[in-house]
């Protein structure tokens, strides 16, 4: 039997090693997210702990520097969240793009496998065929032998 060899296997190769590059980027994207989600997270909790400190503390008395310390504390926080939120949306929107083309080099790669399927698939059957002819004439040789004789 002659070995088989798939015609697109360059190419195979090629966007198995795109989708892997594609896959790490994508991995990358999502610890990044993962990571200003989890800041973002942690302000917003600092925020309602000092909302609800600044409460308690107004119930019990606190002094005019005390409050408008807690003010501008709360306003540079706030202002610290909003950057934040907007580098989470980055984040999540870089995420999405590369999870996008992730699914796009994963079609691509199944593509040329289900081809390198099929053409393994026809390449067995012309060897079972060319086999089945080799064998006919074989038979056809040792019957003529036969008769020959």
């Amino acid at each position: 039997m002659n070995n088989y060899t798939y015609r697109f296997e360059q190419i195979l190769t090629v966007r198995e090693q795109e989708k892997n590059e594609t896959e790490q980027a994508y991995k990358v994207a999502v610890q990044a997210f993962e990571e200003v989600a989890t800041k973002l997270y942690d302000l917003l909790r600092r925020k309602e702990e000092l909302l609800a400190y600044q409460t308690e503390r107004l119930q019990f008395g606190s002094t005019i520097d005390e409050i408008h310390q807690n003010a501008r504390f709360l306003t540079s926080l706030e202002k610290t969240i909003d950057d934040v939120q907007q580098k989470v949306m980055q984040a999540r929107a870089k995420m999405s793009w590369y999870e996008e083309r992730l699914l796009e080099k994963n079609l691509e790669v199944r593509k040329y496998e289900k081809m390198k399927e099929r053409d393994f698939e026809h390449f067995k059957e012309e060897q079972l065929r060319v086999e089945a002819i080799m064998l006919d004439e074989i038979s056809t040789l040792a019957f003529n032998k036969k008769e020959i004789r």
